[in-house]
């Protein structure tokens, strides 16, 4: 069941709003160049695509990207973005995705990867993103690292935020809950509505180490060839490049 914050179609509508300025995109466009042979030729995969931002950007291209993910709402801010009718747009999880689909590429962008809490649901991911791809195909995915200790500098942010979002008004952000119970941590947030609705959101992280990511790959099938750090979060993120085996 994806969180609130995803799947609350008034919290949908106002995720990009809310969300940065998605700079952080810009390595995953670049890295979509590196990999494949060239939009025309390239069909890529948007492992939680959200609200679509990846997909509809890597779709204006000229990929065939499709999208999937389990919240609707999200799934229906997406399909209203420019370019969005070239998406193939999919509601479920990973293992909703056809295979063998023969996607040259496959990415997950965001705390995506966190957002699987137990071992069978991360190995299930990504058998089924192995599955999605051709045999020679990439799949790049960031997570941060626990080392880093993120969660600490997200205990110190407290105060409200607040947004003007066009044809609402202004909604804040407060924070309601957070708590660490390494490798979890979680964090719930109340989002205030100018016609007085307040909409609750509760989501939990779980922090892997490079090792356990790197063994859990070879598990499903994947060989690391490369990992990076993340140009807006330098020292703070692994950005893994794995290649899934011609033979598995």
């Amino acid at each position: 069941m994806p969180d609130a914050i995803f799947a609350h179609p008034r919290l949908a509508e106002i995720y990009d709003i809310f969300d940065d300025d998605r700079s952080d995109l810009d390595a995953y466009v670049a890295i979509a160049a590196e990999l494949t042979p060239g939009p025309a030729a390239a069909a890529v995969v948007d492992v939680g695509c959200g609200t679509g931002a990846l997909a509809v950007r890597l779709a204006a291209l000229g990929y065939r990207v499709t999208g999937v993910d389990p919240a609707a709402a999200s799934l229906a801010v997406a399909r209203t973005k420019p370019h969005a009718q070239t998406v193939t747009w999919i509601e479920g999880d990973a293992t909703a995705l056809p295979a063998p689909a023969a996607a040259d590429l496959a990415l997950m962008t965001g705390n995506v990867a966190q957002v699987f809490l137990t071992d069978e649901d991360w190995t299930g991911t990504l058998r089924a993103v192995a599955a999605a791809l051709r045999p020679g195909g990439h799949f790049v995915f960031e997570t941060r690292r626990p080392e880093a200790r993120a969660w600490e500098e997200w205990a110190l942010g407290s105060a409200p935020v607040v947004r003007e979002v066009p044809g609402i008004g202004t909604v804040q952000e407060h924070r309601v809950s957070f708590s660490v119970d390494l490798p979890y941590v979680s964090f719930g947030g109340a989002y205030h509505f100018p016609d007085g609705e307040i909409v609750n959101s509760q989501s939990t992280l779980r922090f892997r180490t490079r090792e356990e990511v790197q063994a859990s790959l070879d598990e499903c099938g994947f060989d690391v060839v490369d990992v990076r750090q993340a140009p807006d979060r330098m020292g703070k993120e692994y950005v893994f490049i794995a290649r899934r085996r011609d033979h598995r």
